[in-house]
């Protein structure tokens, strides 16, 4: 630039002038967060008011960043002045300041959110964390990610494409547009359907010998534990995850009362979170399958519904929110990144959660969905035990989802199987149990057991919340 300077009479009409660029200090543990700002290109030149961007060449592209675009981008400023005939400025004539953008106050934790990235270690998968007061969304990681900072002054064509053809896909948010099978961690929300329709009580007892069958039929729908659970109540069900159990009561509902009831807790549906590219899931019906499969709806389709696999489809927000929702005994808050709006006066604007309520039947039966979660953990025969603490009860539910179907009369091995093929570990949970303040959804792609792999990274993510302990 100095250089330039002292040859600057060589090129008349040309100017050196500073500019600021956007920086994202924390990279990738916010990139699908924050998303970033790029060069407008001639799609949205078609969209934006032109002279409101004369004074700059780049929009916000995704994440918070395009939501809050109109926000934070403020309003052009405008100067005329007189200028003589090698182009320096003689006077302003006119000058109408410009006005800056607001600023944006995050629910987000940043140490809760470098915690669960951390915590997914070597596996990919997404982690969402929710205030249950107020709907705050605490952490929302997708792993792997990528460096935002690339794409503000343009990312080059050979470092774009290793970024989409990468196998692990990092410029996918799995936290919002991710969408798996969620396993057994529905078991929980269709134990609640089958108490509020009154079609079972929470000490009825059934028989599980490992496998059902539908009547008349020779096909067996197996349970996880091949020597099956022996006679089982829905307490047992859920602290053990017993499928057979829950085969029978799907069957018992039925699809239509299935999907009635899971709805009201968001599945099937966008959260409304203020994010760009959220995902529906999928909560499969009748009219869905006739709409988009020209079929009918078979009853064993349903018996799979009960253990969250076949065609239930979730995202792990969705699957905190749902969980926020139990926990907050029905009480559902749209989930928000941004919490409050400083305007350039100095006032702050504070959002307030839009928040629907589930009607509760009888309450009695929501504490016992609760207390069958807390035992899941606190229990000394629940599938997630080993992330037990001395300082605070958690209430959670594991899971674990197929990646692929396993024939009649075959076994699944995962020691034999490919990493991309063996199944997805998942783990829902809130605490304190007693009076919950966090929700959190973990999803492990390819991590094979929720208890395992799934539930450790959640404890640590409410270690982080409750005790400040990081890692």
């Amino acid at each position: 630039m100095a250089r330039f300077a002292v040859n600057q009479h060589l090129f008349p009409g040309v100017d050196v002038k500073a500019k600021l660029l956007r920086d994202y200090p924390l990279g990738e543990h916010t990139a699908h967060l924050l998303g970033y700002v790029g060069r407008i290109n001639q799609q949205e030149l078609q969209l934006i008011d032109t002279s409101n961007y004369s004074g700059t060449s780049h929009i916000g592209k995704n994440g918070v960043e395009k939501t809050y675009e109109s926000l934070l981008h403020g309003k052009v400023g405008l100067q005329q002045v007189e200028v003589n005939a090698k182009g320096r400025t003689l006077r302003v004539l006119q000058e109408q300041p410009p006005i800056p953008g607001q600023d944006l106050q995050l629910s987000i934790d940043i140490q809760l959110q470098q915690t669960a990235l951390k915590a997914l270690g070597e596996f990919n998968g997404a982690v969402a964390a929710i205030e249950i007061e107020t709907g705050g969304v605490l952490a929302l990681v997708s792993k792997p990610g990528y460096d935002p900072n690339l794409f503000v002054e343009g990312i080059s064509s050979k470092a774009y494409r290793a970024l989409q053809k990468s196998p692990d896909k990092p410029l996918f948010n799995r936290a919002i547009r991710g969408q798996y099978p969620p396993g057994s961690t529905v078991k929980p929300f269709i134990g609640l359907a089958g108490l509020e329709s009154g079609v079972v009580h929470f000490r009825q007892k059934n028989y599980c010998p490992g496998y059902y069958q539908l009547p008349g039929k020779e096909h067996k729908y197996r349970d996880w534990k091949k020597t099956g659970h022996g006679v089982t109540d829905m307490h047992k069900a859920i602290v053990q995850s017993c499928d057979v159990y829950y085969y029978e009561l799907a069957r018992t509902l039925g699809i239509d009362r299935l999907h009635g009831f899971l709805s009201n807790f968001g599945f099937g549906s966008k959260s409304g979170i203020d994010l760009t590219g959220e995902s529906t899931g999928l909560l499969p019906s009748r009219a869905w399958k006739r709409r988009t499969r020209r079929a009918p709806w078979y009853p064993g389709e349903t018996l799979i519904i009960g253990i969250g696999q076949g065609y239930f489809l979730a995202t792990p927000l969705q699957l905190a929110v749902a969980t926020a929702t139990l926990a907050n005994g029905g009480k559902r808050i749209r989930p928000r990144v941004v919490s409050s709006i400083r305007h350039g006066d100095g006032s702050q604007e504070e959002l307030i959660p839009i928040v629907s309520q589930i009607t509760q039947n009888n309450p009695l039966h929501w504490q016992q969905i609760t207390q069958a979660m807390t035992d899941v953990v606190q229990g000394p025969r629940g599938t997630a035990r080993r992330i037990r603490n001395k300082k605070y009860r958690i209430a959670g539910k594991t899971g674990t989802a197929q990646v692929f179907s396993v024939g009649q009369d075959e076994e699944y091995d995962e020691k034999t199987v490919a990493k991309r093929k063996r199944d997805h570990a998942l783990f829902i949970a809130f605490a304190p149990a007693e009076m919950p303040k966090i929700a959190v959804a973990v999803i492990v792609e390819n991590g094979g057991h929720g208890g395992s792999v799934a539930a450790p990274i959640a404890r640590k993510v409410m270690d982080q919340y409750l005790l400040g302990e990081s890692l």
